[in-house]
């Protein structure tokens, strides 16, 4: 071959591989940019939330909206209601928080997941996830929900106070509430008919004695040798008439859902007998749940006030002012 052609072709290959190096370059120099541009947005926008969520009193809460917000769902919700929304409401005037029970049933979750749907309700309180039924009742009615969890909430079991039995197990307390176990006397205890007592909405079972509120179901039990009830246990956990009963997942340990030494009967009111929040937080005391925020999800004033309330409870203030009603702070 020539020299000069293959000169020429030498030229002409070494533009091309020039050519090729310089374009493999720019297309991994463009790519690190555009992933260092992505996790730097991931970054902001964690950066954003973490913000959000770690602010340390209600005023620097932002984004708060004007306007009155009904709202309603738990009655486990009762000592955050009765201690912390008044406070919300004295840093925040014109967000006026109205709390609404259910017309003609008993308020609970589930009346108050029903009245957010049918647009009685700007966000409702609830201790339970939501269940596949209400998700398909409100995708039926084109609404998206989102859920905002702000507090654990330990769950307690009381009987009648002279009932002599240590404490049960998980799978016992299950069993009871199934109608499984009838008796005391198949737990430890003396030979006597267990009387589960219910709460309407919430409990089926021909088994059971329903009645329209927890303080019903207190005063039924405190009066009745054989009964039982559970509910959250910041609502039963101090309450005079009735024993809160340890619970174990074995029979080999039973944790009690109260800070010890257990105060009797007979020294309350003057003392009362406090939620133990380290047994719970820690996964100790086993029965546990979440206390969540249900919003709509649509960039309304619904969204806007549940979106609100949720941020103010998940403040340092708030969430010391829910350790401070019995409940687990989240964060």
């Amino acid at each position: 071959m020539p020299k000069k052609s293959e000169t020429t072709i030498l030229l002409i290959t070494f533009l091309i591989t020039a050519g090729v190096l310089a374009g493999g370059f720019w297309w991994f120099s463009q790519s690190q940019n555009s992933e260092n541009s992505s996790s730097l947005q991931v970054k902001s926008n964690d950066s954003s939330q973490s913000q959000a969520i770690q602010q340390k009193t209600f005023e620097q809460v932002k984004n708060v909206p004007k306007g009155l917000a009904s709202y309603g769902g738990s009655t486990s919700w009762a000592p955050i209601r009765q201690k912390i929304d008044p406070v919300i409401q004295k840093s925040f005037p014109e967000f006026e928080l109205r709390y609404t029970d259910p017309q003609s049933e008993a308020p609970n979750t589930t009346t108050g997941i029903s009245m957010l749907l049918k647009a009685q309700l700007e966000f409702a309180q609830a201790s339970r996830p939501i269940t596949n039924g209400e998700f398909e009742e409100a995708q039926k009615r084109g609404i998206k929900l989102k859920v905002i969890p702000v507090a654990i909430d330990g769950l307690a079991v009381v009987v009648h106070p002279n009932l002599n039995i240590p404490g049960i197990t998980t799978d016992q307390f299950e069993a009871i509430f199934d109608g499984k176990i009838t008796n005391w006397r198949e737990v430890g205890g003396p030979n006597l008919k267990i009387q589960p007592y219910g709460k309407k909405g919430r409990d089926n079972g021909a088994y059971f004695k329903l009645t329209g509120t927890t303080t019903e179901a207190i005063r039924k039990v405190a009066s009745d040798p054989g009964g039982i009830y559970w509910a959250g246990a910041p609502l039963l956990v101090s309450q005079c008439g009735v024993k809160p009963l340890p619970i174990g997942r074995n029979s080999n340990q039973f944790i009690p859902p109260y800070q010890e030494p257990f105060v009797p009967p007979s020294r309350c009111p003057q003392l009362r007998n406090k939620v133990d929040t380290n047994a719970i937080r820690s996964g100790k005391y086993p029965l546990s749940r979440r206390l969540i925020v249900v919003v709509k999800e649509n960039g309304e004033f619904e969204q806007q006030a549940g979106e609100a309330y949720a941020n103010l409870l998940l403040t340092n203030e708030g969430q010391r002012m829910i350790e401070e009603t019995g409940f687990v702070s989240i964060r």
